[in-house]
């Protein structure tokens, strides 16, 4: 299944998974479920400005947010972000962190 292309002005993108493509959504309840698992927002946005946020912090923010994880496991996640490398995976966590810190405004 692949998703709707992501609408950057509602602050999603796209990760490949499993060769489709994959809408990451940070939706108020995906972010909350994000910071249970991660800790605040704010410091996982100051880890990653530091170049200190860890593979499976990434992996974690992108499950939390995909919009559609029917038939995908976090490990198809985390294997997207290897296959992707990090300097394209960085391209959605970049759409992510931005909303997370400015919001739709």
């Amino acid at each position: 299944m692949s998703d709707a292309p992501a609408n950057p002005w509602r602050g999603e993108a796209s990760i490949t998974i499993a060769n489709s493509p994959r809408l990451v959504r940070p939706s108020f309840a995906a972010l909350v479920a994000a910071e249970e698992e991660l800790g605040p927002l704010l410091a996982l946005v100051g880890r990653a400005a530091e170049g200190q946020l860890r593979l499976a912090e990434i992996a974690a923010l992108f499950w939390h947010c995909l919009a559609h994880r029917e038939e995908l496991t976090r490990e198809m996640v985390g294997d997207a972000v290897l296959e992707a490398g990090l300097a394209k995976a960085t391209l959605p966590l970049r759409v992510l962190l931005r909303q997370i810190v400015q919001g739709a405004g």
